[in-house]
């Protein structure tokens, strides 16, 4: 598993992290001892990133993690959470005083003094453009109450202002090869920076998992069934915003382009993570198989598989079929 630096913390995380949505809400049912097991397959693959967040499953994917890295000493596991979403998303509520709750939670969730990494989590963009917000984030740092911090953005505005402020370590955004808008500047910049990128919702919510047909259905408490138009969040969190059956031709057209010994969930993660100024991709797994798959991917980095040949048909398929109904969006 490579590894690269995380920004200017000194540390260094896995090229293929781990993103913990779906261990606690949001994707179906997932008991206690497969979100367990999923942390624990990621870990043994050589997986050093978790991503997580206060209000998944309102604390409980913090909490599984904590106890998980609890029982396992010396873990070298770094956890990015995030925050911001315990309240309506207005600018008002962005508050030094509902930082520290907030970070306070998450430690007591995570069973830890400091946090590794805070997130604020994909907030306005009014928040992410005030320097008040950094002047809060700096003395939580001060404080000894987090380590480090970054942003998690829906937009590459959002990210190109977050990259500009000096101490923010990174920028989490999405993108695949749905999503390709931030290739144009958001990735440059980063890179000139220092500033690490995570790239979420990687394989498009499943959708680039090659698995699902036109007559695939998802439970009712998945947001794949009650998001897939924004009503209930940005709608560019589920099938990062593609229409579901334009996004099933892509994925029929990426399929093809591959030799029959390489997935395109896994060609989809190495060629994110082979892209410059991409630190680590961080997938969701809800089971182990999943998890090990996904951390298998890293391999396709170090050669074997024609990583430029695959960029040249994402690159295709994505002006054909999607930049007209995604570019000009996030």
């Amino acid at each position: 598993m490579q590894t690269r630096p995380l920004g200017a913390t000194g540390r260094t995380v896995s090229a293929i992290g781990l993103g913990t949505w779906q261990l606690g809400a949001d994707w179906g049912a997932v008991d206690d001892a497969e979100a367990r097991a999923v942390l624990t397959a990621s870990a043994d693959a050589g997986v050093t990133l978790f991503d997580t967040a206060d209000v998944y499953g309102d604390g409980r994917s913090e909490q599984t993690i904590g106890r998980f890295l609890g029982d396992r000493p010396g873990h070298g596991i770094t956890v990015a959470t995030k925050m911001g979403r315990r309240l309506d998303q207005e600018p008002e509520n962005y508050t030094p005083e509902n930082f520290r709750a907030w970070t306070d939670r998450s430690r007591r969730n995570l069973g830890v003094d400091t946090l590794d990494l805070v997130q604020l989590h994909c907030p306005p963009t009014a928040v992410i453009e005030s320097a008040a917000t950094y002047d809060a984030l700096d003395d939580l740092v001060a404080g000894g109450a987090i380590a480090s911090y970054g942003v998690s953005v829906e937009t590459t505005a959002q990210a190109l202002a977050a990259i500009a402020r000096p101490n923010v370590t990174n920028v989490q955004i999405i993108l695949n090869p749905f999503r390709l808008k931030p290739l144009d500047e958001v990735l440059p910049a980063a890179a000139d920076a220092g500033v690490s990128i995570f790239a979420r919702v990687p394989l498009a919510s499943g959708l680039l998992s090659g698995r699902y047909t036109a007559a695939t259905t998802f439970s009712a408490d998945d947001h794949r069934s009650y998001n897939r138009h924004g009503e209930a969040f940005d709608r560019g969190e589920t099938f990062s915003g593609v229409d579901f059956e334009a996004g099933l031709a892509a994925v029929a057209e990426l399929s093809a382009a591959l030799p029959e010994d390489v997935s395109l969930p896994a060609a989809t993660l190495a060629w994110i993570a082979a892209l410059p100024g991409v630190t680590s991709v961080i997938p969701g797994a809800r089971n182990t198989r999943q998890a090990t798959a996904n951390a298998d991917a890293a391999a396709l980095l170090d050669g074997g598989f024609e990583l430029d040949a695959f960029d040249a048909v994402v690159r295709d398929v994505y002006d054909r079929r999607l930049r007209a109904d995604i570019h000009p969006h996030w």
